[in-house]
């Protein structure tokens, strides 16, 4: 028999969304090519609760009451199988569902091109997919990891919270782990694998010290490391992983980076210019003994230059590559002009009217 929940599903699936949002009070609502539609009307806590208590077990149950959030992966029967957050707030209980595709789209599907193909082809070190939430990072993830599946003899192990992408063994051997069921924290399951044997690791997202600080321990002893930070470039990800740590260990921590870090991309979704779909743009960095040395020194300012040099080796900056798909026609300048960094190079894309209205402020 068929969850409530189970019908908004199926309605966030016909309508091409990638997540659901419930809140007390409200009206149900998905997200549809980046924006947010009503789907019901006004739901009061009752209706809620009832929508997402029915499909907890009881330890789950006990997890939400008692601390008051929740991650976990639910899969609809002939829908799809979702990342779920419940949270407790202000107006009562809410959640945000995302769906994961039962198909795990390939590098081709995704028209990644060689420079990203290149990051199945490492033996050692970190590599990192980054972006904003809801950029896609764990699609990009799934399909290098799905690569790899299909073309290396390799012990796979991932740990998530909670685990997204099944992949099934082709050529490779993969364990998948979550965090609260097979382990107890991304730390501790980070620790355990060491004892493993693996090839490739995969963390869902390293959010913490101890998270990070094993990751870049794994990467130093031979193993591949993927993992996911919310950063939006390549520069700003090395800030972020050196500002995680105090003062006193930060130099260290440079000189280990600089080791460990073999490459970035960093991922934003961009509208198209119908407004019908989105399109990925990405800022790719590979490691050098120059990039290692900008680390150590704290030279981190410098690395949009060290990319922009390094075009020829397949690096691109975020700015370049939504120059490509605005020459491209897939987006607008409108679009382009939102999501770049550069606004003074991008304002001569924009329509009449909102460059006068730019003129204005």
């Amino acid at each position: 028999m068929a969850n409530k929940i189970d019908k908004l599903f199926d309605q966030l699936k016909n309508q091409k969304g990638s997540d659901l949002h419930l809140l007390s009070g409200y009206p149900a609502k998905i997200r549809v090519h980046g924006e947010l539609h009503p789907l019901t009307d006004n739901l009061s806590e009752k209706q809620v609760k009832e929508y997402l208590y029915e499909i907890l077990d009881e330890r789950q149950r006990e997890r939400i009451d008692s601390h008051l959030d929740l991650d976990f992966a639910y899969d609809c029967p002939f829908v799809a199988r979702f990342r779920a957050n419940y949270m407790w707030q202000h107006f009562g209980i809410g959640a945000v569902f995302r769906i994961i595709p039962t198909k795990i789209l390939t590098m081709a599907d995704l028209s990644l091109g060689e420079n990203i193909a290149r990051f199945t082809a490492f033996r050692s070190g970190l590599l990192l997919v980054t972006g904003p939430t809801g950029s896609g990072k764990s699609t990009t993830l799934a399909s290098i990891i799905n690569q790899i599946n299909e073309t290396q003899p390799k012990h796979i192990v991932t740990i998530e919270e909670p685990v997204e992408f099944v992949h099934q063994n082709k050529k490779s051997f993969i364990v998948h782990r979550e965090v609260g069921h097979d382990c107890l924290s991304f730390g501790q399951g980070l620790r355990s694998t060491s004892r493993q044997d693996p090839d490739v690791l995969l963390i869902g997202e390293m959010r913490d010290i101890e998270t990070i600080g094993s990751a870049i321990s794994a990467a130093e002893m031979g193993v591949v490391v993927f993992g996911t930070l919310h950063t939006n470039s390549a520069a700003k990800t090395v800030d972020r992983i050196i500002d995680t740590f105090p003062d006193e260990q930060q130099a260290q921590v440079r000189t280990q980076l600089s080791e460990a870090l073999k490459g970035v991309i960093s991922q934003l979704l961009l509208k198209t210019a119908d407004r019908k779909g989105r399109v990925a743009a990405h800022e790719v960095l590979f490691s050098s003994s120059a990039l290692a040395n900008l680390i150590r020194e704290g030279g981190t300012s410098k690395i949009t230059s060290y990319i922009q040099g390094g075009k020829g080796d397949g690096m691109q900056l975020m700015d370049d590559a939504i120059r490509i798909h605005l020459k491209a026609g897939k987006i607008d300048g409108e679009e382009a002009y939102m999501k770049c960094f550069s606004k003074r190079e991008f304002e001569q894309f924009l329509p009449p009217e909102l460059k006068a209205q730019l003129a204005q402020v």
